[in-house]
């Protein structure tokens, strides 16, 4: 009985602590332009995104058990589009709704066909249609521009015409759209792996067969699960567009697909928040590496072995992991002796 009422007292301890953290870094997160100079918010903002993009993409990976190397096609398509809006009109929220819903459609099409197959079957066909929507944008030039991508995208204001319009020229005034449209992306990703649809997903990745019998379509779920990756990438591409400023094929080259990959690996995938630590890990890890040596590539994949397998479970994981034994308690995954 003493040991339940420790355990309960750990958990409750933990749950507080996690909230107290939460408010703190959106505390420091919406102070940040106001402290820090363009630079860090430019870099802020480009983690803030690849976070969007590796916690939607673990939604595949960790919550249904499915590795897909063609992600970068959904996050391309989005900034295609997005881009594409904004020359036309220069109006930020129809660039970024036309983004998402474009990569939904696009994820709804190759998910339909690729959601029939799992493993290494699964990983192929995502690999080669990803880098079909590569070659797409390479070789249809009056369309994408080609090598040379949309060039000259505008920084649109948030405006809806008559009521009101932010100018979002500078990049601390659209860090605030990033950060506020992240913030409710990830709170609804949690929502959702926290509602009866996660715990199917959940199912389906530890024990297909089980959901299966218990009536379950499984490629039904699987495919929801694919469109709600894909639409966040798309999220994240079309959040991408503004900051850059251009489009370019590589977006859709299969490494950028590799990111949100080893953001992932590297916070945990069996812990919700381990993509979006990853994300700030990895980015900052690439910029201090790339400015020491021209041979940051290496140096950096060096990095990601030697996190990944002495952080096993992720970096997220084994933190948690040493507060539960800090407090006498058992980490679902597995802690420490109450």
């Amino acid at each position: 009985m003493g040991k339940i009422i420790v355990e309960i007292q750990g958990q409750n301890n933990h749950r507080i602590a996690v909230k107290w953290l939460l408010l703190l870094l959106l505390l420091v997160l919406f102070i940040l332009p106001w402290t820090m100079g363009t630079y860090v918010t430019w870099t802020a903002s480009n983690i803030l995104i690849l976070s969007l993009f590796a916690a939607g993409f673990n939604i595949l990976f960790g919550y249904s058990g499915l590795l897909s190397f063609g992600q970068a096609g959904f996050y391309a398509i989005g900034a295609y589009v997005c881009a594409k809006i904004l020359l036309a009109t220069s109006f930020l929220l129809p660039g970024f709704v036309g983004g998402v819903i474009a990569a939904g459609l696009a994820s709804f099409i190759i998910g339909f066909l690729c959601t029939r197959h799992t493993q290494i079957y699964f990983a192929m066909l995502t690999l080669s249609f990803g880098m079909m929507i590569h070659s797409i944008i390479w070789k249809w030039r009056d369309v994408t521009g080609g090598d040379d991508g949309l060039v000259n995208v505008p920084r649109a204001p948030l405006a809806i015409p008559g009521l009101f319009s932010i100018d979002m020229s500078s990049v601390e005034s659209y860090y605030y759209v990033v950060l506020v449209i992240v913030v409710l992306g990830i709170f609804l990703l949690w929502r959702l792996v926290n509602s009866p649809l996660g715990l199917a997903l959940q199912g389906i990745r530890d024990s297909e067969q089980r959901v299966a019998f218990s009536g379950l379509s499984i490629q039904k779920f699987r495919l929801i699960a694919f469109i709600v990756s894909g639409m966040y990438a798309g999220m994240a591409g079309a959040l991408m567009v503004p900051l850059l400023k251009y489009a370019d094929p590589g977006m859709a080259h299969w490494t950028t697909s590799a990111e949100p990959i080893m953001a992932t690996l590297m916070g945990g995938i069996y812990n919700f928040a381990g993509p979006i630590v990853g994300a700030f890990i990895l980015y900052v890890a690439k910029e201090l590496i790339a400015r020491y040596t021209e041979y940051w590539s290496m140096v950096l994949g060096f990095t990601v072995v030697v996190l990944v397998l002495g952080f096993r479970g992720g970096v997220v994981s084994v933190l948690q992991n040493a507060f539960f034994s800090r407090t006498g308690t058992v980490s679902k995954k597995g802690g420490a002796d109450a």
